[in-house]
C-alpha cells in the first residue's frame, strides 16, 4: 500500500526535471531568437569595398554601387558599353577571382548561338510542361530551364562551346589588366546534365563578371565586344581609346533576345530591378548552387538606356543563405539605377557629362 506515493513522487520529480530541461532549452531558444547579436554583427560589419583601391573607379557610380551592395557578400562590376571603360569594381578580390558557375546568365548566349543556327525562331514554341509550351520571350522572362536544355540539346556540345569560346569564354577580354582571370570551357560534356544542362544553368563553365559585362555590352551596343579597360592613372584616363576585340554580325537578332529580357524586368525573375519612373534596364538572372565553391550563387547582368546604352552592371552574389539568387541580385542592381537617375545620369547631352567629371576627377585615398 506504500509503494504508490512512492512512485507518484518519482513521478512528479521526473516531471520536475523533464520540465526543466525544457525550459533551460526553451530560454537558450529564446535568447538565440531575440538576441542574435553576436551573429548578426558579423553580417552587419561585413564590408564588401573595404581593400578595394577605390581611385580608378568613377566617382559618380562606385558610392551609388557601393551604398546598393551594402553589407551583402557580392561584387559589382560596371562597364560602359559605348567603349569598353570599366566604371567602378566593388569587392575587387571578389570580382577578380578564378570565376564562377554563370548559372541562368548563360541563356542569352544560347540563345544567340540557337538564333544563329537556326534551331529557333522568335516564334518557336517548345514544350516545357505537359501542357505548357513557351516561346523564346517567355522562356527569357522566366528563366525557364526545359526550354533552353532542349534549345542546348539540338544545338549540341560542340557548337555550345563553339560559341562560347567565340564569345571569348575561357579566355581574358580585358585589356592590360593583369589582376583578371580567364575562367574555364570544359573540353567534354559534363558529367552532370550534359549539354542541356550546360545551356540552361552553365553547368562546367566558370565564368567571370568582366566576360559577362563584355558580353552584355555587346548585346547593348549592337554587337561589338571592347576589349575592357581599366584605367588607372590620369594619363591613361585623359588618353583613354577604345579597343574592339571583335565585332558580331548579330544585329538582325538582337530584337528577339531584348524582347525576353525586357520581359523579365517587367513581370519575369528580375522584376524587383522595375522603376516605372526611372531608366528601364533589360537583363538577365541566374540563380544557383556552385558545388565547387559550396553555397549559393544570385547572378544579375543588366543594361539600361535602350536607345543610347550608358551602362551595363552586373552583381554577383555568393553565400549560404536562401535569399541568394538572382532576383535579389536584380533588387540590388534597380537599386543602382534608380541612384544614377537621381545623379542625372542618364540625361542626355552635347558631352557625355559623366565621363567628363571621370576624366576631370582626382578622387584622394586608396582604400575604404
Amino acid at each position: 500500500m506504500e509503494r504508490r506515493p512512492v512512485l507518484q513522487q518519482a513521478v512528479s520529480v521526473l516531471s520536475l526535471v523533464v520540465i526543466a530541461g525544457l525550459g533551460t532549452a526553451f530560454a537558450a531558444t529564446a535568447q538565440h531568437k531575440y538576441h542574435p547579436r553576436s551573429h548578426r554583427r558579423v553580417i552587419e560589419n561585413f564590408d564588401p569595398g573595404k581593400n578595394d583601391m577605390t581611385t580608378d573607379d568613377d566617382p559618380v557610380v562606385r558610392p551609388i554601387a557601393l551604398e546598393a551592395l551594402g553589407h551583402e557578400r557580392g561584387t559589382v562590376v560596371a562597364v560602359d558599353p559605348a567603349n569598353g571603360r570599366i566604371l567602378a569594381v566593388v569587392n575587387q578580390k571578389m570580382a577578380f577571382s578564378d570565376g564562377f558557375e554563370p548559372c541562368s546568365t548563360i541563356k542569352p548566349f544560347v540563345a544567340i548561338a540557337a538564333l544563329e543556327e537556326g534551331i529557333i525562331a522568335r516564334d518557336t514554341m517548345i514544350r516545357v510542361a505537359r501542357r505548357r509550351y513557351m516561346d523564346l520571350t517567355e522562356a527569357m522572362a522566366h528563366s525557364n530551364n526545359k526550354f533552353f536544355e532542349e534549345v542546348g540539346s539540338q544545338l549540341g556540345f560542340a557548337r555550345v562551346v563553339k560559341y562560347d569560346r567565340l564569345f571569348g569564354l575561357g579566355e581574358r577580354v580585358g585589356f592590360n589588366i593583369p589582376e583578371e582571370q580567364p575562367g574555364w570551357v570544359p573540353s567534354s560534356p559534363p558529367a552532370f546534365g550534359g549539354v542541356a544542362r550546360m545551356s540552361s544553368f552553365g553547368e562546367g563553365i566558370r565564368i567571370t563578371p568582366f566576360q559577362l559585362a563584355s558580353l552584355e555590352a555587346m548585346l547593348a551596343n549592337g554587337g561589338t565586344q571592347y576589349y575592357l579597360q581599366y584605367p588607372r592613372t590620369q594619363e591613361d584616363r585623359q588618353n583613354f581609346v577604345p579597343r574592339v576585340r571583335q565585332q558580331f554580325d548579330i544585329a538582325p537578332l538582337l530584337p528577339d533576345l531584348r524582347d525576353g529580357m525586357l520581359a523579365a524586368v517587367m513581370y519575369g525573375t528580375a522584376h524587383r530591378s522595375y522603376d516605372p519612373d526611372g531608366e528601364q534596364d533589360l537583363g538577365k538572372t541566374g540563380t544557383c548552387n556552385d558545388e565547387s565553391l559550396g553555397g549559393r550563387l544570385g547572378w544579375f547582368v543588366s543594361y539600361a538606356d535602350q536607345a543610347h546604352p550608358k551602362i551595363v552592371i552586373v552583381v554577383l552574389l555568393h553565400g549560404g543563405s536562401r535569399t541568394i539568387s538572382g532576383p535579389r541580385a536584380s533588387e540590388i542592381a534597380g537599386r543602382i539605377y534608380r541612384g544614377l537617375y537621381a545623379r542625372n545620369f542618364f540625361v542626355e547631352t552635347g558631352a557625355d557629362s559623366t565621363r567628363a567629371q571621370y576624366v576631370s576627377s582626382s578622387s584622394a585615398g586608396g582604400s575604404q
